[in-house]
C-alpha cells in the first residue's frame, strides 16, 4: 500500500500547489486592474435641473488642492452616451484634476436611465443643456465661476460654440470637431471606403445612396418614404435616428465658431480622422478666430478619431487588455499632457482666471 499512497500524495502537493499559483496570479492580475483603474481624484453623483427635465451628472474633483476648482464641462459626441463614457473620460479627468480642475460630465437623455431621449435633440437643445448645466456649476462654493471651459469631441464641434454664445466660457478644448455636417458625411463615407479596399462600382453605388439620401432630408421626407426610396436597404437606420439627422443635417460651425474668438481655444487633431476632414476643421477655424486669436492647434500623427492610439484601436482585443491594464495608455502619445498643460498655462497667461 505505501508504494501508491507516496505517489498519490505528491500528486495532491503538486495540484494544491497549482491551485494556489493560479489564484496568487488571478488576485496579482485582479490587484493590478484595480490599481490602474483607481484615479487620483473625488467622483460624487449629482442632479442638475434643467427646466423641466433632470441630468444625471458626475463631477469629478481634486483630491486635497484648495477650493474652489476650476470646472471642465463635458460635451459628447454621438451616441449613446453615459456620463463617464463608460470610464474613458476618467484619465482626462485625472489630467484635469492634476492641473487643478473639477470635471462635470451626465448621461445623455434615455442613456443610463436618464430621462428622455437624447434623438430627440438637436444641437441647439444640447447647448441649452450644458448652459444649463454651467449656471448650476457657478451656484456651487467648490467651483470657481470664472474658470469654467468646455471640452467637447466630434459632434460636440457644432455644441461647443453655441454654448459660448449663451454663457460665457473661460476656454474650450476641442477634440476632432467637424464643421459641416454634410461635409463630414461625405468624407467619412469615402474614408471608410478607401479603408475597406472598395471597388469603384461599390464606392459610385454608395455614392448614389448617399445623394438619395440627402435629397429626402432636403425635401423632409418621413422614414417610411426613406425605407422605399433604399428599397428597404436602410443599414440600420431606425426612424429615431432619422428624426435626430433631419433635426441636425444643417449644421455648420462656420458663423457660430465667432462665439469663440478672443477665448483660449485648444484645437486637437488625430492624424488617422475617418470621421472629420481635419485640414477642413483647421482651416475654417483658423480663419474665423485668426488672427489675434488665442487658439493653439495639436496634432496627433499617430491617433484615431477618439484619439486613441490607432495601432490600439484596430484590434478589439488589445483595446480590452490595454484598457484593464493601462487604460491611460489607450489615447495617443501626449493628449493627456497637452490638455494637463493647458489647462494650467490657462492661469500663467492670465487667462481663464
Amino acid at each position: 500500500m505505501c508504494p501508491k499512497t507516496q505517489p498519490r500524495r505528491r500528486g495532491l502537493r503538486i495540484t494544491v500547489w497549482s491551485l494556489v499559483t493560479v489564484l496568487v496570479l488571478a488576485a496579482g492580475l485582479a490587484g493590478v486592474v484595480l490599481w490602474q483603474n483607481s484615479y487620483d481624484l473625488d467622483e460624487q453623483r449629482v442632479t442638475i435641473r434643467h427646466g423641466s427635465h433632470t441630468l444625471n451628472g458626475v463631477l469629478a474633483t481634486p483630491k486635497d488642492l484648495r477650493k474652489p476648482y476650476g470646472l471642465v464641462v463635458y460635451v459628447h459626441g454621438d451616441g449613446p452616451i453615459d456620463a463617464t463614457h463608460d470610464d474613458g473620460y476618467k484619465p482626462m479627468w485625472e489630467a484635469n484634476a492634476k492641473a487643478g480642475y473639477a470635471s462635470l460630465s451626465w448621461d445623455k437623455p434615455g442613456v443610463a436611465g436618464a430621462p428622455g431621449n437624447w434623438l430627440d435633440q438637436s444641437m441647439d437643445d444640447r447647448a441649452d443643456e450644458a448652459a444649463a448645466a454651467i449656471t448650476w456649476a457657478r451656484g456651487r462654493p467648490d467651483i470657481d465661476a470664472d474658470r469654467i471651459g468646455l471640452w467637447g469631441a466630434s459632434q460636440a464641434g457644432w455644441v461647443l460654440p453655441k454654448i459660448a454664445a449663451k454663457t460665457p466660457v473661460s476656454f474650450v478644448i476641442a477634440v476632432s470637431p467637424a464643421i459641416n455636417w454634410l461635409r463630414q458625411g461625405r468624407h467619412n463615407l469615402l474614408a471608410e471606403l478607401r479603408a475597406d479596399g472598395a471597388s469603384a462600382a461599390r464606392t459610385k453605388a454608395a455614392i448614389a445612396k448617399s445623394d438619395t439620401t440627402r435629397r429626402l432630408l432636403a425635401r423632409r421626407a418621413t422614414f417610411e418614404e426613406y425605407v422605399k426610396a433604399t428599397g428597404g436597404d436602410t443599414d440600420g437606420m431606425t426612424a429615431d435616428r432619422w428624426g435626430f439627422i433631419s433635426k441636425n443635417y444643417t449644421a455648420d460651425a462656420t458663423q457660430d465658431l465667432r462665439a469663440l474668438r478672443g477665448i483660449p481655444v485648444l484645437l486637437t487633431l488625430a492624424g488617422h480622422d475617418i470621421n472629420v476632414d481635419t485640414a477642413d476643421t483647421e482651416r475654417v477655424y483658423r480663419k474665423v478666430l485668426d488672427p489675434g486669436s488665442a487658439l493653439t492647434v495639436k496634432r496627433y500623427p499617430h491617433g484615431s478619431h477618439s484619439m486613441l492610439k490607432q495601432s490600439v484601436e484596430q484590434s478589439d482585443v488589445r483595446i480590452t487588455l490595454t484598457a484593464l491594464f493601462s487604460p491611460r495608455s489607450l489615447f495617443v502619445n501626449g493628449f493627456l499632457k497637452d490638455q494637463r498643460q493647458f489647462l494650467k498655462d490657462l492661469g500663467r497667461d492670465g487667462n481663464g482666471s
